[in-house]
């Protein structure tokens, strides 16, 4: 089992930044993929960026491409979702994810993926 904590949401004015981050305990975190995912009020979960178990390759959605950063840090067993130029269509709830196999962290709506967060609330005021 791996639990996934997640933390740094809140309320930012549009063109602000925050750093999300997700402390995993449980099994050996180096070994996960880990991803972020969004879902804002009647929509449905989306993907928003991923990075692999050595912290070697990122991806990124195409809407927060140039804008946020994912990055992992093994030691510390923590994820980071560094979000710059936010925007109000960013407002939504934030999950942490992690799965051995990063193409289930990168799916569009990370399905089959093992674990989640239970996600931290980002508020983009215009």
């Amino acid at each position: 089992q791996v639990q996934l904590v997640e933390s740094g949401g809140g309320l930012v004015q549009a063109g602000g930044s925050l750093r999300l981050s997700c402390a995993a305990s449980g099994r050996t975190f180096s070994n996960y993929a880990m991803g972020w995912f969004r879902q804002a009020p009647g929509k449905e979960r989306e993907f928003v960026a991923a990075i692999s178990w050595s912290g070697g390759s990122t991806y990124y959605a195409d809407s927060v491409k140039g804008r946020f950063t994912i990055s992992k840090n093994n030691a510390k067993n923590t994820v980071y979702l560094q979000m710059n130029g936010l925007k109000p269509e960013d407002t939504a709830v934030y999950y942490c994810a992690a799965d051995p196999s990063l193409s289930r962290v990168r799916t569009a709506q990370g399905m089959g993926v093992d674990y989640w967060g239970k996600g931290t609330l980002v508020t983009v005021s215009s």
